[in-house]
């Protein structure tokens, strides 16, 4: 089966709120996830080039096993440069690279839009690949209908 990039996107963290544990200390080694895992929502926003172009912002409820593990659920909204909107969700993990800040990201994406010149999204989820730099705060992926 093949598949076909639709689009790539470059978000920033502009925002985090957190609930009793520091996202930068965890992430940093500084602290141990708590025994009951941590959470954050993670507030995200930046480009989306490819077949589907413009912005896409939205919030990733980030949770932290106490393993390590990283199981991201991000809910928001793609504004395509030509103004249509297309409601966008993503379930995946993450996994951190030993010794560098950087976490490896594998996600499934759900696209949804009334919006004609968009239909084909509502079809088929697309899979998505990339990394997020803690140091930075800079996530990238590409995501790909199979």
């Amino acid at each position: 089966m093949s598949s076909e990039k639709i689009f790539e996107y470059d978000l920033d963290i502009v925002g985090v709120t957190d609930y009793g544990a520091k996202m930068e200390a965890i992430f940093a080694g500084q602290e141990n996830v708590p025994l009951q895992g941590a959470q954050f929502d993670v507030t995200l926003a930046g480009s989306i080039k490819g077949r589907v172009a413009g912005s896409l912002r939205g919030i990733d409820y980030l949770r932290v096993r106490a393993d390590g593990r990283r199981e991201l659920d991000l809910r928001g909204t793609i504004e395509t440069d030509d103004g249509s909107r297309i409601a966008f969700s993503a379930d995946g993990v993450g996994t951190p690279r030993e010794g560098e800040p950087i976490v490896d990201l594998a996600v499934k994406i759900h696209l949804l839009t009334a919006a004609a010149d968009y239909a084909w999204v509502n079809a088929r989820p697309a899979w998505g690949a990339g990394y997020a730099n803690v140091a930075t705060g800079k996530i990238h992926i590409d995501a790909f209908l199979h």
